[in-house]
């Protein structure tokens, strides 16, 4: 289920880059993000999950807000990326096991 949506995000952004220009359309794709969404967990759970996220992930370590931030920015200055995905997930999508 989640690779079909990628796939549709990643299809989306191309057709309306494409219709839409010179408009720029992308898409940033996080991966593990360490952030409030895992705030139901509690300190001991969380902590286990960055560790296995560290032991499984290319760059053993999750992602942060600011990541995903210096990605927006990187997008949004930079006027000849258009149509793209951005794959902000710390080789997430490289391995298998998570």
């Amino acid at each position: 289920m989640v690779s079909a949506t990628f796939a549709a995000l990643e299809t989306l952004a191309r057709g309306l880059a494409i219709e839409l220009g010179p408009l720029r359309v992308n898409v940033i794709r996080p991966g593990y993000t360490d952030s409030e969404m895992w705030s139901f967990l509690d300190d001991a759970a969380r902590e286990q999950l960055r560790e296995r996220v560290r032991a499984a992930m290319p760059v053993r370590r999750m992602g942060t807000v600011e990541d995903i931030g210096h990605a927006a920015v990187f997008l949004m200055t930079n006027p000849q990326v258009t149509g793209s995905v951005l794959d902000i997930t710390g080789g997430e999508t490289l391995v298998d096991g998570l």
